[in-house]
């Protein structure tokens, strides 16, 4: 066992590695047009809900292609998501219920959730449903301008939202909330916390949003303090991923603690406790301890500790437990 092996991607980081978004050209009307109207454009639909559409056998996304967008879409507004390779990838964000609805039909399709189907998809398409999930969320919950009140219109192939009052003319860019999780340790012990409607027995690292006027080190530290009561001293970066749930950036922590003093000081949790491996291993066999679902920061950081302290495998753990 590599203790020293570097952490794994989480679910839908990686984007960089697949996608160029070609962010310089998203003025150039003209060349988003022809690129939407290629051969080679493909289209993921996400619907009022933050759904998106899949093929009804196996776990893939249903993409459209220019001809299936211009006959069932007409000229529904895109927006551009970047080049994989040579091909063109767009979104399309369907305001209207009845007419996902009909769409489903249309393509002999199903619809899914991020939470839902970002386990079973293929890597690449898991990145860009987060991608243009998080996109259409911004694009409908911003249609009118902050300043006056006046309404929003799209620009620069989606990424861009401007004041049509001239007077204004303000520019709204999509908005991304940062949040810090974290697993704090102390010695051969980590900390984990429970919140009161989660399922029996799961325990999650801590996590928060980050505070105007805060480093990223200081929310860890200010969110462990609140939730737990711990000290936090040293924190160092793990990882982060997008968490369009709905517009979030998960930036992922380990740190140390001071201490164990446990207070659980504004009731957040319901619970909060330090776990060994071992507890861990224990807990994981006889139902009393479930870790947070692979789709989250929280399983990579846990996933992380467990290799470096013990040199076990959280994946192991859960298939040899779940069986």
């Amino acid at each position: 066992m590599d203790r020293t092996a570097p952490p794994r991607h989480n679910t839908f980081a990686g984007l960089s590695l697949i996608l160029d978004r070609v962010a310089e050209r998203r003025d150039e009307s003209m060349w988003i047009n022809e690129l939407a109207a290629s051969d080679s454009a493909r289209y993921v639909l996400i619907d009022p809900l933050g759904q998106t559409y899949l093929r009804a056998e196996g776990s893939a996304l249903r993409w459209l292609d220019s001809a299936e967008r211009e006959r069932l879409l007409g000229d529904a507004k895109a927006s551009f998501l970047g080049l994989t390779g040579e091909r063109p990838n767009f979104l399309i964000a369907l305001d209207d219920d009845q007419r996902a609805a009909d769409l489903e039909h249309a393509l002999g399709a199903r619809r899914g959730g991020l939470r839902e189907v970002g386990l079973l998809l293929p890597e690449d398409e898991a990145r860009l449903f987060a991608y243009g999930k998080g996109l259409a969320h911004w694009q409908r919950e911003t249609r009118h301008c902050p300043y006056c009140g006046s309404p929003l219109v799209l620009v620069a192939a989606g990424h861009r939202a401007q004041c049509t009052n001239n007077d204004c003319g303000r520019m709204q860019f999509p908005r991304t909330d940062a949040a810090v999780i974290v697993i704090v340790e102390h010695e051969d012990a980590c900390l984990l916390g429970r919140q009161a409607g989660w399922p029996t027995g799961r325990y999650s690292t801590l996590a928060g949003f980050v505070e105007p006027g805060e480093a990223l080190e200081d929310a860890v530290r200010r969110e462990v303090a609140e939730e737990s009561g711990v000290v936090v001293g040293e924190v160092h970066y793990h990882s982060s991923q997008p968490w369009p749930l709905p517009q979030s950036l998960m930036v992922g922590f380990t740190a140390k603690a001071l201490n164990r003093s446990i207070r659980l000081r504004d009731h957040e949790l319901e619970d909060a406790r330090w776990f060994t491996p071992q507890e861990i291993v224990d807990g994981m066999a006889d139902g009393s301890f479930l870790p947070s679902p692979p789709l989250s920061v929280s399983y990579r950081l846990l996933e992380h500790w467990l290799r470096q302290q013990a040199g076990l495998e959280l994946d192991e753990l859960v298939k040899r437990y779940k069986g």
